[in-house]
């Protein structure tokens, strides 16, 4: 799978870009805030159809614009694709696919996988349980498209149960009665989830410590992967155990039922769900310590690459090669990382560079070299590169 064609109007810095791709890897070269992670944004978004840099769609529009568009041409299994994605901040997105429009725009997820490294990555590693639950639920979705629908119940009930707590202490008789019927929710579609990302853990724990042993090279610690969660059945952070039968759904979720069960007077004493899929943790094990708070800044780098690096060759093994896209990261890495990373790159159908430096990125990945530069894309073809060169540029 790749993109032959991406285009972008009123994204970001973007009031129109307009890129031809191919396989293999094409580096995006220019200073810092000529809009070259704008367009890597753009491409995770139709993965995702969320941004890893923020939270809102609001800031993915130009200023003074009222929408931004995404339009890519995908190549998958000899079929080529048109998507399309409206960005509409405060009303409803709009997605099509060759033209036709699509329910609702979480139908296109699944379609176009991407794995994205940035320097935003390290806060898998030390940053809070909120990032490493986005990043399970991002996978989860990229490799079981319809888990998008048991997300966004979630939420939704989530929500729906917290705003009823509020009201609980002071409302006792109708506001209870009707939090059983949020509680019978949130059990059912949180044993899914938590099913879900217990399975996800143990698939992708073989990967990660493949990978961090690749990158940091012999005699490093061993990493690995936990769950932690207020389930206690659903696990307590430790490592995980490859030959543990995993609980099911239904397992999951009377054993969350009985929690919520427990915890009643305390969520309404607080007005808040405490216990479910919201409130659990990715744990990153580097030898015998939690890699948080004991990592230090180049085990970290580490472990984020070879988490990264872990999705690749997940997904790649379950048949689909994804979109790499390498934000700004070259720069940022010594050069045992860089070779681990390059290794991959290189390998990989497509691949989608941002460097401020050409020489950032490896020589074997400088294949087609994209200058960015006051609003405008410029392929750079061997003879301006030479000239490039010659003349400092």
């Amino acid at each position: 799978m790749y993109l032959r064609h991406l285009q972008v109007g009123q994204f970001r810095s973007w009031e129109l870009a307009d890129l031809a791709l191919t396989t293999g890897p094409t580096v995006l070269v220019g200073r810092n805030g000529q809009g070259k992670t704008n367009l890597v944004e753009a491409v995770g978004y139709l993965a995702t159809l969320g941004s890893h840099r923020v939270s809102a769609d609001a800031p993915l529009v130009r200023h003074g614009a009222s929408q931004a568009v995404v339009r890519a041409a995908l190549r998958k299994d000899e079929r080529e694709l048109l998507v399309e994605v409206e960005i509409n901040p405060g009303r409803a997105n709009r997605v099509r696919v060759n033209r036709a429009p699509l329910t609702r725009p979480r139908e296109l997820l699944g379609l176009v996988k991407t794995v994205l490294f940035a320097p935003e990555d390290l806060a898998l590693v030390r940053g809070d349980p909120a990032e490493r639950r986005r990043f399970l639920d991002d996978l989860l979705v990229s490799r079981t498209p319809r888990l998008a629908g048991v997300r966004s119940d979630y939420d939704r009930v989530l929500k729906q149960r917290n705003a009823l707590l509020k009201t609980a202490k002071l409302a006792r008789g109708n506001a209870l009665a009707t939090l059983d019927v949020w509680d019978g929710h949130l059990t059912e579609l949180g044993g899914q989830l938590l099913a879900a990302r217990l399975q996800l853990v143990a698939d992708l724990a073989p990967y990660v410590a493949d990978s961090y042993a690749g990158v940091a090279g012999p005699g490093g610690d061993r990493a690995a992967l936990g769950y932690s969660s207020t389930v206690p059945l659903a696990g307590d952070g430790a490592p995980a155990d490859p030959g543990r039968v995993l609980p099911g759904p239904a397992e999951l979720s009377a054993a969350l039922r009985e929690q919520v069960g427990e915890r009643r007077k305390d969520e309404v004493d607080r007005g808040i769900t405490l216990v479910g899929p919201h409130r659990d943790d990715l744990v990153l094990h580097l030898g015998p310590a939690p890699a948080k708070g004991y990592a230090s800044h180049g085990e970290s780098w580490s472990f984020a690459l070879a988490v990264k690096l872990a999705c690749f060759a997940l997904l790649r093994a379950e048949g689909d090669d994804p979109i790499l896209l390498l934000d700004d990261v070259f720069a940022e890495l010594d050069a045992g990382r860089r070779a681990a990373l390059a290794e991959v790159a290189g390998s990989a159908e497509q691949t989608l560079i941002t460097a401020a430096v050409a020489e950032d990125v490896p020589a074997a990945l400088r294949g087609t070299r994209v200058q960015v530069a006051a609003g405008t894309l410029q392929v750079l073809t061997d003879a301006l590169r030479e000239d490039e060169e010659v003349h400092g540029g």
